[in-house]
């Protein structure tokens, strides 16, 4: 193993100040699901290593509509927010118990897909993310955090403190679809939700993973279905729309072309599970 010096900052400000002193060459981590098989296989040789379990960072509190979540709070005490049901629904998608014990909510955002099946709830969920540094901080969508593959808009000495949600409104669906029934990557996972004001759609929100760069929204296929009704047409045609602007790839999963196919069938159950609908 290449690690030569490990910290363990016990706040915020002391961990900001450990990634100002040592740039780049520090890799940070928390809850390790991702960096420690690199580490041990070899792929990722780092010298300097920070982690962030006694940080503060583990915590959700629930103020003015808001659910803050701490980057470090793991994937199993995602379970418990009871007011983030589709939150919820991905943590319990998300790998094993253990991982879910082990695996945060802020390494989860990092995650290539076609891992990553907690952030594509957050995108459906219109989160924030708050990003720290020793200058200060900054609040930003979710939807803008990400840049490409294992790319991002964090600049140098700037860490994910935290998650911000607000209160859902409308209903919601989420599903995801692996060659097994548990404890699967993703072919393709689907997050959806939709407020309805007088039987048309007010608004939508339709994210995606496994078929892109990292987990995106599906915003033509959400144009696709505002003004609408909730029906068959307009659900076939937010699917059709969703099947096209999305970015799959191939790998030892699923072929580019499957993935793109099954993105179409899977916004569309989403969609026809909060219609009510039978597929």
């Amino acid at each position: 193993m290449s690690v030569k010096e490990y910290f363990l900052p016990q706040s915020l400000t002391e961990a900001t100040g450990l990634l100002a002193k040592h740039g780049p060459s520090l890799l940070v981590m928390a809850g390790g699901t991702i960096a420690m098989p690199l580490i041990n296989e070899g792929v990722s040789m780092p010298e300097r290593v920070m982690g962030l379990r006694q940080a503060g960072l583990n915590y959700v509190n629930r103020s003015n509509g808001t659910v803050a979540i701490g980057a470090t709070t793991t994937l199993t005490q995602i379970l418990g927010v009871e007011a983030l049901p589709l939150l919820q629904t991905a943590a319990d998608n998300a790998g094993s118990w253990s991982i879910r014990n082990m695996g945060t909510i802020g390494g989860n955002i990092f995650a290539p897909p076609p891992a990553g099946d907690v952030a594509v709830a957050l995108l459906a969920l219109d989160a924030q993310v708050k990003l720290v540094s020793q200058s200060g901080e900054r609040l930003l969508p979710l939807a803008d955090f990400y840049t490409g593959f294992m790319t991002n808009v964090l600049e140098p000495g700037e860490l994910l403190a935290e998650i911000q949600v607000p209160a859902a409104a409308g209903q919601t669906a989420y599903l995801k679809y692996g060659r097994k029934h548990a404890v699967t990557p993703a072919i393709v996972t689907a997050a959806a939700r939709v407020v309805l004001d007088g039987g048309q759609v007010k608004e939508a929100r339709l994210a995606l993973n496994g078929v892109g760069p990292h987990p995106l929204r599906a915003k033509q296929a959400e144009a696709a279905l505002v003004g609408s009704a909730l029906t068959p047409d307009s659900i076939a045609a937010a699917a059709q729309a969703a099947s096209a602007e999305c970015d799959p790839f191939t790998d030892a999963i699923a072929s580019e072309w499957y993935r793109r196919k099954m993105v179409g069938v899977y916004v569309k159950r989403a969609l026809y599970q909060i219609a009510g609908l039978e597929v």
